[in-house]
């Protein structure tokens, strides 16, 4: 039956209308942990509130190029002001960047699984997604997506270390990578959680742009994980000056606030503070990760603020499981949970419901370790 009453709705592209709504990782009780976005445990580093309460000018309009953080990052890196660009954290930078390279009849690329936002953000140009499945150790299979590009491949995303499951593209891998794709694709490395990074081998896009000089390639960064600036969204692009013109032209006006760029300059003056917290959460994943495959799990090299337990059909009961002990974890249905590394209170309680669960998996599950490898 026709509901004569019903309103009548703009037209909604069929493709967008078809995509499901961001979800955000799920939020907590004031009791329990929140695991779910891989959020820095540790409060503003020193002189950070400071900075933010004393850009108070709130009835002005921030500096659109954030020009004063741009000059800082390009003196980080010994490059031109020009190759640094500025956005609302890395994820409306690859916005940008895709939407100045690809558009109906393009092809972006990526591994999957990798960012949830990956598919989105393709969807929203209007150009066709690739994705290309991870390895067995849930890894980047860089060759595979090196085969699979073809002369409509515009944008190919790699994303080190993988979110969600941890594991880094080594600088070698990368290099080869780069040989093997035609220098007209747009090649982003996507590093939101570089500084937990510890494996010696691990692709470095700063290094990757100033050794290997490729103008195709652009390196992302953000100050939400590392440097604790979460809820203030800010991160930044080196690459090369016209490639994030085009990016520039993309992005909406004014999307970087004041505050922000304050809170990101006086993170960058913490940098002693900043590597102790690092250090802090990178030595706590590994003790999480080795208390995961003690217990029985198998799971991926994580290099990231996380640890993946892939749980396959199983995750969204395993993930309730956690709940109900009071820890807020990602759930991929399908596919396997993601553990934030929090609070050093929260270790042991992860360690507990992962040991109980793990023995509910079924033998020569993917996620279970074997009898014989214990």
């Amino acid at each position: 039956m026709i509901d004569d009453d019903a309103p009548v709705l703009p037209r909604i592209r069929p493709e967008i209308a078809s995509l499901p709504v961001y979800r955000q990782g799920r939020q907590a009780a004031a009791d329990a942990f929140k695991l779910s976005s891989n959020e820095n445990p540790f409060e503003p580093l020193p002189g950070v509130l400071d900075a933010v309460r004393g850009a108070a000018e709130l009835n002005r309009y921030p500096d659109a190029m954030a020009m004063r953080l741009r000059e800082r990052l390009a003196a980080r890196y010994g490059v031109a002001v020009e190759a640094v660009h500025v956005g609302a954290g890395s994820v409306s930078l690859i916005a940008q960047l895709i939407l100045a390279a690809a558009g109906p009849g393009d092809e972006v690329m990526y591994a999957w699984r990798s960012f949830e936002a990956y598919p989105t953000l393709v969807a929203v140009s209007g150009a066709t997604a690739i994705e290309i499945p991870l390895t067995d150790d849930s890894r980047h299979d860089l060759p595979a997506m090196a085969a699979a590009v073809t002369e409509r491949t515009r944008v190919i995303l790699v994303c080190s270390p993988n979110n969600p499951t941890g594991p880094v593209v080594t600088h070698d891998e990368f290099a080869a990578f780069l040989d093997a794709v035609p220098r007209d694709v747009m090649v982003i490395l996507d590093e939101a959680y570089a500084e937990f990074v510890t494996a010696p081998d691990a692709v470095d896009g700063m290094r990757v742009l100033g050794l290997l000089g490729r103008p195709n390639v652009v390196a992302l960064r953000t100050f939400s994980k590392a440097f604790g600036l979460a809820a203030l969204r800010i991160g930044y692009a080196i690459g090369h000056p016209r490639v994030l013109d085009a990016a520039r032209a993309t992005m909406i006006p004014l999307s970087v606030t004041a505050q922000a760029q304050a809170a990101a300059l006086a993170s960058l003056d913490a940098e002693g503070a900043l590597l102790e917290r690092v250090a802090a959460i990178a030595e706590r994943r590994d003790r999480l990760a080795a208390g995961l495959r003690e217990a029985g799990w198998r799971i991926p090299d994580a290099q990231g603020n996380f640890v993946w337990l892939p749980a396959g059909a199983h995750t969204e009961p395993f993930a309730e499981a956690f709940a109900e002990e009071g820890i807020i974890v990602r759930a991929f249905a399908g596919d396997g949970l993601r553990v934030s590394v929090g609070e050093e209170e929260s270790v042991e309680k992860v360690l507990r419901v992962a040991a109980s669960v793990v023995r509910t998996l079924p033998e020569g599950h993917p996620g279970r370790t074997l009898a014989w490898e214990l």
